[in-house]
């Protein structure tokens, strides 16, 4: 068997040190194992082998690498990706060896810093998760218990599509489109009176609908906001807006809000009650003629009764892939090995992959295009993962406008991946994106609008001691707004463009899943929505997740494992460091 171990060894180019004590120790393995020859060279094999030689191996050259820059070596040499998937490097002597990186160099793994937990589970000890015996996983492969059914929401930019052609007219337009559906949301709850122009002189009360605006180019403040309401109801005038009668509100650029108040003097309307959501029965229904709501409540309540609540199992990272020192991407790496050990029905993975913030990325010292560095660096890991876990196996992919290998325009086209062998096994979502797994409902949007609206949020807490939730609340102006970027003037950087799919950005109905990685602290939340209408309490709830970055400068980050049974009262959601 010795001979068959060389001769698979050199099908992939090693030539080994040493070579009598590692055919010895390849021997063995097999032997303890039942494994043939060929089974050590397989992708995730290797892998795991290279770990069990090196723990054994005192004299193993130890190297800390940088990013291979030599082009023809990458593109044609199986050398490289074998290398790449044993986590090591190979030099001109063929030998295996390990990579000494500050990420590699990091004791804690896979330690869970935050979790809920609804259901019982054994998977964790002392928050700590279980990798003991990875080695069996070489001959283990529990797959995932189920494939989930996939449905995506197509509406949006198509890959290929023209942008940077908005004009002013379309901006206008848009936002105009906003005013006027939340005004005729409001009016349809039949709780609030048709809406008033908030600039015409009035003693009486009035109610109004409009956009908060800030005049001028600084942040939100007392004496800077404004309202400015549509067309049809004012022309589009705006007019100053006080706050000071409220005891609580949360107001951004861009948010459109109901006011009830008057305007004695004609140039500031006093509010004495302010509106930021619509009521969810009315955002539900506003599109569906009767009929077709009725028969959609029956089938609905039909569902509800005759099915089983709904389960499954995720695992969901945002990038960067990679610590800022190299390209090797070992924290994805690390993560697909991890999700091969947990086997979830379903893998998120959000942009940016090609992070064009990376030093490297920047500076132009990789010979590679960025098409090609995804192509290998992630595509083929992601491919390799589908393969070992089997056809049951789902992996959804959404992109960045930190993307370098893709369109910079906001909402984003999905990624072009119809040369995949693994076709059916990877989808790949616009920016935003809306997609149902197993009739579970999950929103996705990778641009940072939590970092963004905390830093134009203006807002004012209750003085009865309510507590307030800063996090949570940043993260309901999206469900409220009923946008996945409500915030206008967006922020610098976006590269916002009105005119592609105008609806791409609107959220239709309140998700199950809301996904925003965000450059703020990591959480998990469940949101609680709640509206009147027709004296009727309407109720929805939403996880909001923001599972963190899985790179963070030269070490590693967070990624979220998520067990969801039917509702966010039965979640096992835990927030995990790499």
């Amino acid at each position: 068997m010795e001979e068959e171990i060389k001769a698979e060894f050199l099908k992939i180019g090693f030539t080994l040190d040493d070579e009598e004590e590692i055919l010895k120790k390849c021997l063995t393995f097999c032997q303890n194992y039942s494994l043939e020859p060929s089974d050590l060279v397989s992708s995730w094999e290797v892998y795991y082998l290279n770990r069990i030689l090196d723990a054994g191996d005192e004299d193993t050259k130890e190297v800390i690498l940088g990013t291979p820059t030599d082009k023809s070596e990458k593109l044609h040499l199986d050398v490289y990706d074998s290398a790449h998937k044993t986590n090591g490097s190979i030099y001109s002597s063929g030998r295996i060896s390990k990579l000494v990186t500050p990420f590699g160099k990091r004791s804690n793994k896979f330690v869970v810093k935050f979790n809920i937990d609804n259901l019982p589970t054994t998977e964790t000890v002392n928050g700590i998760h279980n990798h003991e015996n990875l080695e069996d996983d070489i001959i283990q492969r529990i797959r995932p218990h189920k494939s989930c059914s996939l449905v995506v929401h197509r509406s949006g930019p198509e890959p290929g599509c023209w942008f940077m052609y908005d004009r002013i007219e379309d901006r206008f337009n848009a936002l105009e489109n906003r005013i006027r559906k939340h005004a005729a949301a409001l009016v349809a709850s039949r709780l609030y009176e048709e809406p008033m122009d908030p600039s015409v002189a009035s003693q009486r009360s009035i109610f109004a609908i409009g956009m908060i605006c800030c005049d001028g180019e600084g942040h939100l403040n007392d004496k800077s906001i404004l309202l400015q309401s549509s067309v049809e109801h004012s022309g589009g005038q705006h007019v100053r807006l006080e706050l000071n009668k409220l005891s609580h509100f949360s107001v951004f650029p861009g948010q459109v809000v109901g006011i009830k108040g008057h305007n004695p003097s004609g140039h500031c309307l006093i509010a004495s009650e302010l509106v930021d959501s619509v009521p969810l029965s009315v955002a539900a229904d506003m599109n569906l003629p009767r009929a077709k709501k009725q028969a959609l409540d029956e089938e609905i309540q039909a569902t509800n009764l005759s099915c089983a609540p709904t389960e499954i199992t995720m695992v969901i990272a945002a990038g960067p892939f990679t610590t800022t020192d190299n390209l090797l991407f070992e924290p994805l790496t690390e993560l697909l090995a991890y999700a091969t050990k947990k086997c979830p029905q379903l893998l998120i993975l959000l942009g940016p992959f090609i992070d064009s913030e990376h030093p490297q990325i920047k500076k132009g010292t990789v010979d590679l295009s960025f098409d090609e560095i995804f192509q290998m660096e992630v595509l083929r890991r992601v491919q390799d993962y589908l393969e070992y876990m089997g056809p049951d196996a789902r992996v959804v992919t959404i992109p960045s406008v930190r993307d370098a290998n893709h369109d910079f325009v906001f909402p984003q086209p999905a990624f072009d991946l119809d040369s995949l062998n693994n076709i059916h096994q990877i989808t790949s979502l616009k920016n935003p994106g809306i997609f149902e797994a197993d009739e579970v409902k999950i929103g996705c949007c990778t641009v940072d609008i939590l970092k963004h609206l905390s830093g134009e949020e203006m807002s004012r807490h209750s003085m009865d001691g309510t507590p307030s939730d800063r996090l949570s609340r940043l993260a309901s102006h999206i469900l409220s707004q009923r946008s996945f970027y409500p915030l206008y003037p967006p922020a610098e950087g976006v590269p916002l463009d009105l005119s592609l799919a105008p609806e791409a950005l609107h959220i239709s109905s309140v998700p199950d899943l809301l996904i925003l990685p965000s450059d703020i602290k990591y959480f998990v939340k469940v949101l609680s929505l709640g509206g009147t209408s027709e004296g009727e309490e309407q109720m929805k709830k939403c996880v909001c997740i923001n599972p963190g970055r899985l790179a963070k400068g030269e070490g590693g980050g967070t990624f979220v494992e998520l067990k969801y049974q039917g509702s966010s009262d039965k979640i096992n959601a835990s927030i995990v460091g790499i």
